[in-house]
């Protein structure tokens, strides 16, 4: 399995305004990458051009060893029709789709794959619940369950613990890391930097332009942070960036 992503001057936005500048770098191959930012920074908005969803301003997405329809996504919000009538299994057989199809009968195969990923999400006994009977923690459980099936080479997470209770979090992080240690590559938005300092070797630090793309230790230093935070407070009120301490 080797992919890489690499950027070239991108630069994305919305109606040719910029949200993301200039980017230039590398998610290689087997990486495991945190971005991270304060709100407004394009963090949501690069995953969606590494996705295919924005033509670049300018620059480009550079895909080698994988094609866009291989990259697997669990966006910030899904939404799971509490109403409709669809059982936990279906919804972690919907990660077959990419490579039968919509219409295409699933086997039996397919099916236990579907029931050995809910297990390994926690869910194993689930398989006949009724989605809408679900708390939000087992529906992002569900979820994960999904992009399990997927088996896709390249993982884009949008902040996928928001609001999850630990135990939640802390089995969903096991997942994440065994997707890393099977090669894959994962790119993910979050926001509690100490989740990342604890399990993201790599970081991109994004302010609309990059701040900081390697290490995290390196990455999340406290001049880059400030660096950051000024340049938050500067898109907000309008004015200059504050000036900056000593790291």
């Amino acid at each position: 399995m080797s992919n890489t992503i690499r950027l070239e001057d991108l630069t994305l936005g919305y109606e040719r305004h910029p949200a993301v500048h200039h980017l230039s770098g590398a998610f290689v191959s087997g990486t495991m990458t945190a971005v991270v930012g304060p709100n407004g920074a394009g963090k949501s908005t690069l995953l969606k051009g590494l996705l295919g969803l924005m033509r670049p301003l300018s620059g480009r997405v550079v895909l080698s060893g994988v094609r866009q329809q291989q990259l697997a996504c669990l966006p910030q919000q899904v939404m799971l029709e509490p109403d409709f009538p669809i059982t936990a299994l279906e919804v972690a057989m919907m990660g077959h789709w990419r490579q039968v199809g919509l219409w295409r009968a699933m086997g039996k195969e397919r099916r236990g794959t579907a029931m050995a990923a809910l297990a390994q999400v926690g869910l194993a006994g689930f398989e006949q619940r009724w989605v809408s009977s679900l708390s939000s923690g087992q529906r992002q459980r569900l979820l994960f369950a999904r992009l399990i099936v997927e088996d896709a080479p390249v993982i884009l997470l949008d902040e996928p613990f928001t609001a999850m209770d630990d135990r939640t979090m802390t089995d969903l992080l096991a997942v994440v890391q065994q997707w890393h240690q099977g090669g894959r590559t994962i790119i993910a938005v979050l926001h509690d930097l100490e989740q990342v300092r604890r399990y993201f070797p790599e970081t991109l630090l994004l302010a609309r332009h990059a701040l900081a793309w390697g290490n995290t230790a390196a990455a999340l230093s406290a001049a880059n942070l400030e660096q950051a935070r000024c340049m938050s407070e500067a898109w907000n009120s309008y004015g200059l960036p504050c000036t900056q301490g000593a790291a």
